[in-house]
């Protein structure tokens, strides 16, 4: 579906034009045209290619989508892969991707399954016209700026979630839970990790050394994506690091709980064992045993019976095992 096709010179906006005109367009100097598409079908992406000459190998990862994150370079033209998470209740939800062709005049996002949209991302470039003048090389890096400030309120997330499970580590008993949503939060973390790392390495080639021509004039400012990048995957390393270490508090409290139900079992087991040890030895019906014969024996078995587990009871309670 297409959502925009604008033309745009010296900054300003020149207004909306027909698919059919995008190839006169480009081929001006002075001017760049930005397509934004939305979910399109095939022929929707090979229109654009003949449109725009995008490389075939580009359009078939367009098409085929699910790619990983990455920036590759064809001619003076680059193709850039952007993963853009999502909140499905609440949580991390399946991963949106954004495709970007970015020529010396012309930038063409393709959205796969990304909501909400680069409307925000249009204003402000177009509120901007002295780095609007820049071109298409601006447009990439708003674009790109965009989703990578989508990744800090998902690290926040994750962080809180984080926080609310190590409460509870130590005020509930519900261990099994916990690990559970450890793990879940583990795996949330490794989705994000996979957004962030693979753009790195390929973000610092877009200020540093050889820049590819449609980013020259805004070297800056994809440095400055890439200190966001940093951050973010800073982030992510001290939590993921935090979540192996409540994982091992958690197994800990586990082993300590079971540890305590041993000693109160083993305290149990104690004020029975002396009774059944007493009783069983009257039951042997020797002649010769203490009190057998006497009338005080019974009364006394049982009194012995009654002060040697008092002691015992006591004696558990002081150490802390009942």
């Amino acid at each position: 579906m297409l959502v925009n096709c604008v033309a745009y010179q010296d900054g300003r906006k020149l207004g909306d034009i027909p698919k059919a005109d995008i190839s006169d367009y480009v081929k001006r100097p002075e001017c760049f045209v930005w397509v934004a598409l939305k979910d399109p079908e095939p022929g929707e992406l090979l229109e654009m290619q003949a449109e725009f000459e995008l490389h075939e190998l580009a359009i078939e990862d367009a098409m085929s989508g699910h790619q990983r994150p990455k920036i590759e370079e064809y001619g003076n033209s680059l193709f850039t892969v952007l993963k853009v998470p999502q909140l499905r209740d609440g949580e991390l939800g399946e991963l949106g991707e954004l495709d970007l062709f970015v020529g010396p005049n012309y930038v063409l996002s393709v959205r796969h399954g990304t909501e909400p949209g680069f409307q925000a991302v249009r204003d402000r470039a177009e509120a901007e016209p002295g780095l609007l003048r820049v071109g298409a090389g601006f447009v990439f890096y708003a674009l790109m700026d965009n989703v990578v400030d989508r990744y800090f309120p998902m690290v926040d997330r994750l962080e809180v979630q984080l926080e609310a499970i190590e409460e509870r580590i130590f005020t509930a008993k519900s261990h099994r839970a916990n690990i559970e949503e450890l793990y879940a939060l583990k795996h949330q973390l490794m989705v994000m990790r996979h957004c962030v790392e693979p753009l790195i390495e390929v973000v610092h080639k877009l200020y540093g050394g050889r820049v590819p021509q449609v980013c020259q004039g805004v070297q800056e400012y994809f440095r400055d994506i890439y200190d966001h990048l940093l951050r973010v995957s800073t982030q992510l390393d001290g939590l993921r690091d935090m979540v192996i270490t409540a994982l091992s508090v958690n197994l800990s409290m586990i082993n300590m709980d079971s540890t305590d139900v041993t000693r109160r079992l083993a305290a149990y087991a104690a004020l029975v064992a002396v009774p059944t040890l007493i009783a069983g030895v009257y039951g042997m019906n020797f002649k010769h045993m203490p009190g057998l014969n006497e009338p005080w024996g019974y009364p006394a078995a049982i009194g012995l019976m009654v002060v040697i587990d008092l002691f015992l009871l006591r004696r558990f309670r002081k150490i802390g095992w009942l």
